[in-house]
């Protein structure tokens, strides 16, 4: 009967459709009347009317053709993003003539409901420039009476005398909303997929990395983790320093030290080290100096020895980098400066002919549209390339080679002038098209020491990454120690959580601030086992995971058996708080989409630890008698803590944090 109705309404409304197009297509045309005349005046105003109407009767035939369409259940999960929709649809029933954004909020008292439309105001003010009067209460009950397929979504709505409307969801809809999160598993929200360019860590071959890489490197990866979850064509792009007039010098002293390179590899223990020999005599030794620009000029035509002695000094910087990465549990493609020679050649050649460069000083600059700033230098007065050259070139490889829909760069903050000068000089030679491609400068402020100065070791040198990861784990040894944990752990459980707060401490320091901001490093602080920290957060999740385990049976071994039979009750007022809390995760992913700012995720992921904590300190999941024997098993809550698990458990992993089950 309900599909014979449904079957029925919606060749009604396409009737009313097919009749509405006609009506629009006379009042369009405007049938000779002339320019300016009431009549016409009249007619173009019930053309928009029409059209609007048109829209909502469309949306209502597609949904009643969507499978499984019911008057309640949400067609995203995310909960704003059904509001959203929901209220919009009603905003434009009740004021079809107004374009009126829907603001959806988050109640701030649990008295308001669970969200609250604020889009009463807008609509006044909109309304008082049509010479039309209402109060926001009048404008919010109009709304209210306009709103359609809510009933099992909310379970009711309330207006408040300043024209708020509190949304209270519906029980049903929070059950539901938990029992498919544990049937289907946790799903990003529907977005179009993309190919996303991702240009982050970026050290120079010959150097060790260091703190300042330290920022690029996790938030980078962070990224790359939430891009991949939310279903996008990821491309993780390592830009490394391989080229330039830095490798004479290198390849003049490999020459003289290692004579053997082309049989041999050298065993250059520190190359740190290696790198501070070849300058001093660069800088001391005339002949050297000389040599070693010879050295460049061969290096660069592509004489095979010293592409070795190239390749060999390369190989030795990517070991040493690939251990920082290992460790930290992050993958890269390697695409260094060298990789763009050919085609650094090609963009020159290209720009010169499109007559975008000019002459100053000797040297070739390109501006961008506006002449704002500091111009590009793509061509030095030597004849050299330059950074400049390389990331032209780079962003043409990518647009055009790679089709990439997005590119993001994280870098520090105090590079954004120079993307901003490469993405207008992009523009320019039509290489960047911002209709069809988006670009973020994903900046970060620099890492102080707990002096408030930038963070250097004592004797004022650049804190090597190494050093600081090894001092993170010695520091999170010492932590567990002092809990006793050895008596409880094996040595490789042990080992295992040691490196899981070591690591995760100094990833969830940088994420959990805004990026934007400096942050002071400090491994007294993210140590600590009580607030927002990456400690409190995994012994959080490892306490959540033991409930379960604890249960024995099924709970312990097959927990996915329990699920497919249960059925979700949410009777108190922390569990439903709990579950709300865990429903949010669509809409915290969509807001990060925006601005790709991760310490919202780390706020989400801390309050969902705290949530839990009120709802675990109310709620008892398993009863025990006084010999310590279980009794009972509240099932739908032990299921809840299960869903707490694998929403943190999924936060954990976008942001490269790695738990553990025992801790």
């Amino acid at each position: 009967a309900n599909i014979a109705g449904a079957t029925t309404l919606i060749r009604d409304i396409e009737k009313e459709v097919s009749l509405l197009r006609a009506e629009i297509e006379k009042s369009r045309q405007g049938f000779g009347f002339e320019e300016g005349s009431p009549e016409l005046k009249k007619l173009l105003e019930e053309n928009t009317k029409l059209q609007h109407r048109l829209v909502i009767l469309q949306r209502a035939c597609s949904n009643l053709e969507t499978p499984n369409n019911s008057a309640s259940m949400s067609r995203s999960n995310a909960i704003m993003a059904d509001l959203q929709q929901v209220f919009g649809d009603a905003i434009g029933k009740a004021y079809p003539d107004l374009n009126v954004p829907c603001v959806i909020a988050i109640s701030s008292m649990a008295k308001f409901g669970d969200y609250q439309c604020n889009s009463a105001m807008n609509i006044v003010q909109q309304l008082k420039l049509q010479s039309v009067k209402s109060t926001p209460r009048e404008v919010a009950e109009k709304v209210v009476q306009a709103l359609t397929k809510h009933e099992e979504f909310i379970e009711k709505v309330e207006v408040a005398p300043n024209g708020f409307i509190n949304i209270f969801l519906s029980k049903l809809y929070l059950e539901q909303g938990i029992a498919n999160l544990l049937k289907n598993g946790i799903k990003p929200p529907t977005m179009e997929r993309q190919r996303v360019i991702v240009d982050f860590s970026s050290p120079n071959v010959a150097k060790e990395m260091h703190v300042g890489h330290l920022r690029s490197t996790i938030i980078g990866d962070s990224i790359c983790r939430f891009l991949e979850f939310l279903g996008h064509d990821v491309l993780r792009i390592n830009h490394i320093g391989d080229w330039g007039t830095q490798f004479g010098m290198l390849i003049a002293h490999l020459q003289d030290k290692f004579p053997n390179f082309q049989t041999e590899s050298p065993p250059i223990g520190d190359l740190q080290s290696f790198y501070k020999e070849s300058k001093v005599r660069f800088d001391t030794d005339e002949a050297f100096k000389k040599r070693a620009y010879e050295c460049v000029v061969k290096l660069q035509s592509g004489e095979n020895s010293y592409l070795k002695a190239w390749n060999r000094i390369c190989d030795v910087s990517r070991r040493e980098f690939q251990n920082i990465y290992d460790r930290l549990g992050v993958k890269l493609c390697e695409r260094g400066e060298s990789f763009y020679q050919s085609r650094m050649v090609a963009i020159v050649e290209e720009l010169k002919q499109a007559n975008l460069l000019e002459e100053d000083e000797g040297r070739l600059i390109m501006w961008g549209e506006d002449r704002k700033g500091i111009p590009l230098t793509v061509v030095k007065s030597d004849g050299g390339f330059t950074y400049d050259t390389s990331d032209m070139a780079a962003i043409k490889q990518r647009l055009v080679e790679e089709k990439a829909d997005w590119i993001i760069y994280v870098t520090d903050a105090g590079q954004a002038t120079h993307f901003q000068t490469i993405l207008a000089c992009a523009q320019r030679a039509n290489i960047l098209d911002k209709q069809k491609h988006r670009i973020d400068h994903v900046g970060f402020g620099v890492v102080l020491g707990e002096d408030g100065k930038k963070f250097k070791t004592r004797s004022g040198d650049t804190v090597k990454l190494a050093e600081l990861l090894d001092e993170g784990l010695k520091r999170s040894m010492d932590k567990l120690l002092e809990k006793e944990r050895h008596l409880a752990l094996t040595t490789e459980e042990l080992r295992d959580a040691q490196e899981s707060v070591a690591y995760g401490c100094i990833k969830y320091a940088d994420l959990s601030h805004n990026r934007n901001n400096e942050y002071v490093f400090s491994f007294d602080k993210m140590l600590e086992d009580k607030g927002n920290t990456a400690v409190y957060l995994l012994y959080a999740y490892t306490r959540i995971r033991s409930i379960a385990r604890n249960c024995g049976g099924d709970y312990a071994t097959n927990i996915q058996k329990i699920i497919d039979g249960a059925v979700i009750k949410l009777e108190h007022e922390k569990e439903r708080k709990l579950a709300k809390t865990l429903l949010r995760f669509a809409d915290v992913m969509l807001l990060i989409t925006k601005n790709l700012s991760l310490h919202y995720l780390c706020e989400f992921v801390y309050e969902i630890s705290t949530t839990f904590s009120e709802f675990y300190d109310s709620c008892y999941c398993i009863k025990k008698n006084k010999q310590g024997e279980i009794v009972e098993i509240h099932e739908s809550r032990v299921l809840l803590c299960e869903a707490t698990a694998r929403v943190l458990g999924k936060c954990f992993d976008i942001l490269g944090l790695k738990p553990v089950d025992k801790m």
